[in-house]
């Protein structure tokens, strides 16, 4: 019988409930020794003065690189070496201050063996990543990482499937609580992703904001005579109300002056069409947060300020010409 799209559906659903499962299994022994032993990785990492060297044969190979990348994305400097590269020379940029995490489902993967050794004789820290508490990956381990044993996806419970899973969610755990525990704040990320759409989502308002020179800054008694030709002579479509102090008190928008149409709107002063307390934003606030308020309010511009005093203006136009949304 040809398999069906129900079917595909079914095999689909049954793979990701078994490495669901396999995912509760391992975070509920977080609360026992993998926990205790993660912990104590984390804090040996983070007082690292060199790099961490990631390693991995085969499938486990390709988690041990992608975690490498991650390392290296969140403020650890981080390389893969693979481990027959290491056994004839690579094993050389390995230094004493560095450390060692190494995956292995069977913990015996006879190719990892020279890395051990030279981790060892060095006492290069090693983090061990292994399904197998007995074997020779965990016992040469200063922090043994057991994943639990469980079922692999594949049919036949041969193809790496699970177990992969498992590492690249406990490698990504330790990157993260070394992250945390390092402090890596939302700009150090910047640093390390300046392209692409995250680099864009990470970008400060202060970067896109136009300067409060350009934008219209009226006082609650101006006649809206004069803020009219001001919005339209610096094409914000917005005002910003001050104070005697400088700080902004309200806002006037084209929605106000639809709200305040009538004869007399030309000779009414700016207090009385204004919005007061608008919406602002910090400086140093990400764009993407900028974005997100536009978005709710269902507003197209917010001023900028510091200590309520008008810094600048950001559009939505702004946002969505840099990358942002």
């Amino acid at each position: 019988m040809i398999p069906t799209s129900a079917d595909d559906i079914a095999h689909a659903r049954r793979v990701i409930d078994i490495e669901a499962d396999a995912l509760k299994t391992m975070s509920a022994q977080l609360d026992g020794k993998l926990g205790e032993t993660l912990a104590s990785a984390a804090q040996a990492l983070a007082a690292l003065k060199g790099r961490v060297i990631i390693t991995g044969m085969g499938k486990s190979g390709h988690i041990a690189r992608k975690l490498a990348a991650t390392f290296a994305s969140t403020g650890t400097t981080a390389h893969y070496i693979h481990p027959g590269e290491a056994s004839h020379g690579d094993l050389g940029m390995i230094g004493p201050e560095d450390a060692v995490i190494a995956f292995s489902k069977s913990g015996d993967t006879s190719e990892l063996a020279d890395i051990l050794h030279y981790a060892k004789r060095f006492r290069i820290p090693l983090i061990g990543v292994t399904e197998r508490e007995g074997s020779s990956l965990a016992e040469a381990a200063d922090f043994p990482l057991i994943i639990p044993a469980c079922p692999e996806a594949c049919p036949m419970g041969l193809a790496p499937t699970t177990s992969t899973t498992l590492m690249l969610a406990l490698g990504d755990a330790l990157a993260v609580t070394l992250l945390q525990r390092k402090g890596f704040t939302a700009d150090d990320f910047r640093v390390f992703h300046p392209g692409g759409k995250l680099g864009k989502q990470l970008m400060k308002v202060k970067a896109l904001m136009r300067p409060i020179e350009r934008v219209p800054l009226v006082t609650r008694d101006q006649p809206m005579s004069e803020v009219m030709l001001d919005i339209s002579e610096m094409g914000t479509g917005c005002a910003g109300v001050v104070d005697a102090d400088g700080r902004l008190t309200g806002i006037i928008t084209d929605g106000d002056l639809r709200r305040h149409m009538a004869p007399t709107l030309l000779a009414q002063p700016a207090g009385t069409v204004m919005t007061a307390s608008p919406q602002t934003i910090r400086p140093d606030a990400l764009a993407a947060e900028a974005l997100a308020i536009m978005n709710e309010r269902r507003i197209t511009g917010l001023f900028v300020v510091d200590d309520s005093k008008p810094l600048g203006f950001v559009h939505i136009h702004d946002l969505l010409l840099a990358g942002v949304g």
